[in-house]
């Protein structure tokens, strides 16, 4: 436990800040196993729906700084180019 006020702040602040990031981690992670799971079941519409969602959520944790961007824009690369061979499959 720290001794001086301004480390129990810290300590205090960093709590909170961990658990918003996790929150936001949990909610990022969700969509993007929605819009998987419909990606694996070739449900195309469902997919095409989940994607503005999904990017919605990953730019949002990554404004927030949760998710660094290169992380953020190689997640969105990967997911439109699952929803695109979803796309080119279904044709």
């Amino acid at each position: 436990m720290p001794n001086i006020k301004s480390a129990e702040k810290r300590m205090r602040v960093s709590q909170t800040k961990t658990l918003r990031n996790r929150k936001v981690k949990s909610k990022v992670r969700t969509y993007m196993k929605r819009f998987e799971s419909a990606i694996e079941s070739g449900d195309l519409s469902i997919a095409r729906e989940l994607y503005p969602e999904v990017v919605k959520q990953i730019d949002m944790a990554t404004a927030k700084g949760v998710i660094h961007k290169n992380y953020a824009n190689r997640r969105k690369s990967k997911l439109s180019i699952a929803l695109n061979n979803l796309e080119k499959s279904a044709n």
